[in-house]
């Protein structure tokens, strides 16, 4: 029963330190070896925790390329939804301006469209006024309403006159 308990808590290293007391030839070899076997202990123990950091390091580097990882993916997405809305600005932009031409022209036909029709209305007086002019009549002549003014006709002369405010003004000078 002791030796099973030997071989199992002190197997390899009751071996090694014998191995060890045998080689050196100490001359307390008793001590030396309970030293030897101290020492063996705060080595595993030693290489135990060692092997422990090495697992911890191990996984947090592997937490650390994730987190990198994540975040090159979250600069990704960012870069391609901000390329995504200057896109969207940029389309807004054109509709904008698509709509400002659409405008402008619209704007451009009515006032086209105006001019015709002022155009078609100055055709029309200046055919009435040809007539009125032809014709020697008055505009109370002409129109047939009820309460135009009766007003004659005045010719104007070719010789440009002062008029008696200006003369008024020169003499004063």
């Amino acid at each position: 029963m002791e030796s099973i308990y030997l071989q199992r808590c002190l197997g390899t290293c009751l071996t090694q330190g014998l191995a060890e007391v045998a080689r050196v030839r100490p001359l307390d070899p008793i001590e030396y070896l309970a030293l030897w076997i101290y020492k063996y202990k705060e080595n595993v123990t030693m290489e135990q925790l060692r092997q422990r950091e090495m697992i911890e390091l191990e996984h947090e580097r592997e937490l650390a390329m994730m987190e990198q990882e994540m975040l090159e993916r979250l600069k990704a997405e960012e870069l391609l939804f901000q390329q995504q809305l200057a896109f969207q600005l940029e389309l807004e932009m054109q509709e904008k301006e698509k709509q400002e031409t659409e405008e402008l022209q619209r704007t451009q036909q009515e006032l086209n469209k105006d001019m015709s029709l002022e155009g078609i209305a100055r055709g029309e007086e200046s055919i009435l006024s040809e007539e009125s002019v032809d014709s020697g009549k008055t505009l109370a002549e002409i129109s047939d309403r009820y309460g135009a003014p009766n007003l004659s006709r005045v010719e104007e002369l070719d010789e440009p006159m002062l008029s008696d405010v200006a003369l008024n003004i020169d003499q004063d000078l």
